[in-house]
């Protein structure tokens, strides 16, 4: 930018998911900024997220978004030039002697999700015949479940944002953050100062650095890595209208793609805020657990990449003003649920900059703003996931 001292409304720090669409949210009526420190925008989580729209996944605060996101996702505004979902159904399924377990989602999960149901061992490997029967005790099928682009849903928010008159600054490494007679002075790497009464800390994995730069105390925000490889399908499979198939422990999941299998160990291993990378040891258990539940036995891993998806104790998005810090507005946490969740999570958070109340549709699903509030009992990380 030419403008070295430059003036918004706010600034939002992270060109994720996170971050772009907040932004687009606060561009209706305020000024905006938003600050990506790599040179490309959604460079690490969100580029990197094989993302399906799932109702049934995630806990109440999670579904509740989930289910408000459908709406935009379906039929999203002029500032998107293609369609943003596509049919692909989940079929989810509890090995021998974990039925009980699935059952218990199935209970909690049918008034959101109406078209869920419970199948058996047979029914479920006639949707997904690489599926081993007697393996499974029962499955949940979810007709409704959806691919979602990931690139046309980011590439909109961020035309959107431009559309409205926000700035995008990229390679704007935060370098430090300080609060001065009632604005916050941004200082990028590069010497650029950013002013603005409000910062919106959308940085996904360095969320707790950025805050801590500011002089706020982190949330516990642990990124946890998630592999993903590809591998070939079988020839003879039509995979045009396969489920995506998953084990209700997460030991793994695949999902078609064209002739090939996207394929997980589903692993969460804690790392540091980086550029991360695959891990080959789970891509090797993961291996072993889809040749123990199904027919596939692929060997040959033809490509892999990681990306790491942060999350609070509760595994609830942090989104709200820190409670202690002044103009200081968490977006953060939203581990592997940002890209289904990420319409109706940024109504809420651009109501709650505003100082207004969620959105009524989101109250109707029983989501509170203590759900998210930054300083909530449970959301901060005392130990290990579970």
């Amino acid at each position: 930018m030419s403008d070295r001292n430059a003036a918004f409304d706010v600034i939002v720090v992270g060109g994720g998911i996170a971050g772009v669409s907040i932004g687009y949210e606060l561009a209706t009526d305020r000024s905006v900024c938003l600050l990506e420190r790599e040179s490309t925008l959604a460079f690490h989580t969100t580029g990197r997220s094989a993302a399906l729209f799932l109702e049934t996944y995630g806990n109440d605060a999670i579904r509740a978004l989930t289910t408000a996101s459908r709406g935009f996702l379906t039929d999203p505004p002029d500032h998107w030039d293609s369609a943003l979902l596509s049919p692909r159904s989940l079929l989810q399924f509890a090995a021998r002697g974990r039925g009980a377990a699935l059952e218990s989602v199935f209970a909690r999960v049918r008034d959101f999700t109406p078209d869920a149901q419970l199948l058996t061992p047979q029914e479920a490997k006639d949707l997904f015949p690489l599926l081993r029967p007697e393996h499974v005790d029962v499955a949940l099928y979810e007709p409704g479940s959806m691919e979602v682009d990931v690139h046309a849903l980011h590439q909109g928010f961020v035309r959107g944002l431009r559309a409205r008159g926000g700035v995008v600054a990229t390679s704007s490494r935060v370098a430090s953050l300080q609060r001065r007679d009632g604005l916050w002075h941004l200082e990028s790497a590069d010497g650029t100062v950013h002013r603005a009464p409000v910062v919106v800390d959308a940085a996904g994995a360095w969320a707790d650095s950025i805050a801590e730069t500011a002089g706020a105390r982190r949330v516990g925000l642990r990124p946890l890595r998630r592999t993903i490889f590809m591998v070939a399908a079988p020839e003879q499979l039509d995979t045009t209208t396969l489920p995506t198939l998953s084990d209700i422990d997460e030991s793994f999941y695949l999902k078609p793609e064209g002739h090939q299998m996207l394929c997980s160990p589903a692993d969460e291993t804690p790392s540091e805020p980086r550029d991360a990378r695959p891990d080959e040891m789970e891509i090797a258990r993961a291996l072993d657990a889809i040749a123990e539940a199904t027919t596939l036995t692929a060997r040959h891993v033809r490509s892999s990449w990681a990306g790491l998806r942060s999350f609070v104790a509760d595994r609830t998005p942090v989104v709200g003003f820190d409670p202690t810090l002044d103009g200081f507005f968490w977006c953060a946490g939203q581990g592997g649920y940002g890209i289904q969740t990420c319409a109706a999570l940024a109504r809420v958070g651009a109501a709650l900059v505003r100082g207004d109340n969620p959105p009524d549709d989101l109250v109707s699903r029983g989501l509170r703003v203590a759900d998210l509030a930054p300083g909530r009992s449970g959301a901060t990380n005392a130990g290990p996931l579970p």
